[in-house]
């Protein structure tokens, strides 16, 4: 079963390369594209696509505001960021929106394909250095905020899926999170589904920004804490 994209950019140039690239593949489909947020907003509405690549500035509505349309709306799309500014404040407020990854227009094919596939199988995708930096602005963004009661269904998690959250926003992976808890990865795996189910959360990223925006990790708070 093919992989559903649609392709979003003000510049044809670049869609029209985005989309030779992705038509290489067997087992990924292009099914439109847009070149501006409220095209795209309509476009990823009416075509129900699987992955969406964004861009960030564009006419009319820019990349963030259409990604937060988008999930308004309910659409169950995962968007990866596509731009040529590697700036947090836009990695920052597309996972805020609702992205699932990040990437820039200068990587290479092969890499774009394979983070299609992986946003597509319900992973996140962001690299390493991006989540550090993105995890310190969530830190220095928080602590200047004032005190929220935590969600209700924050409740909900066991101590293990609550202390598993708290390895997700630390950007572990399940194999990492498995030798700390000497489980299987299988396990952590199950932990991870249950608490991206009982938070509403979409993937790995919103759990970041989940933690993050609610308290669960905090500056200046070891790895236990």
């Amino acid at each position: 079963m093919s992989v559903t994209t649609v392709i979003v950019d003000d510049q044809h140039l670049v869609r029209a390369g985005f989309a030779m690239i992705l038509a290489e593949e067997p087992d990924i489909e292009v099914v439109g594209e847009a070149a501006d947020g409220l095209a795209a907003v309509e476009v990823v509405q009416r075509e129900q696509p699987d992955v969406v690549l964004m861009d960030v500035r564009m006419p009319h509505l820019d990349g963030i505001a259409a990604i937060r349309r988008l999930v308004a709306a309910g659409s169950r799309a995962r968007v990866i960021v596509l731009t040529t500014f590697d700036a947090d404040e836009y990695v920052f407020s597309a996972l805020q929106a609702g992205a699932s990854g990040f990437l820039l227009k200068d990587t290479p094919p092969d890499e774009l394909v394979a983070a299609v596939r992986t946003v597509a199988a319900g992973e996140a995708l962001l690299d390493p250095t991006v989540t550090r930096r993105v995890v310190a602005a969530f830190v220095d963004g928080v602590t200047r905020t004032a005190e929220v009661p935590p969600p209700p269904e924050l409740a909900s998690l066991t101590e293990r899926e609550r202390e598993v959250l708290v390895q997700l926003a630390r950007g572990r992976s399940n194999a990492e999170i498995a030798e700390r808890f000497v489980v299987s990865e299988t396990t952590v795996k199950t932990h991870v589904g249950r608490v991206l189910a009982k938070l509403h959360l979409r993937d790995r990223v919103q759990a970041v920004v989940y933690a993050y925006e609610h308290g669960v990790v905090r500056a200046g708070v070891g790895d236990d804490g």
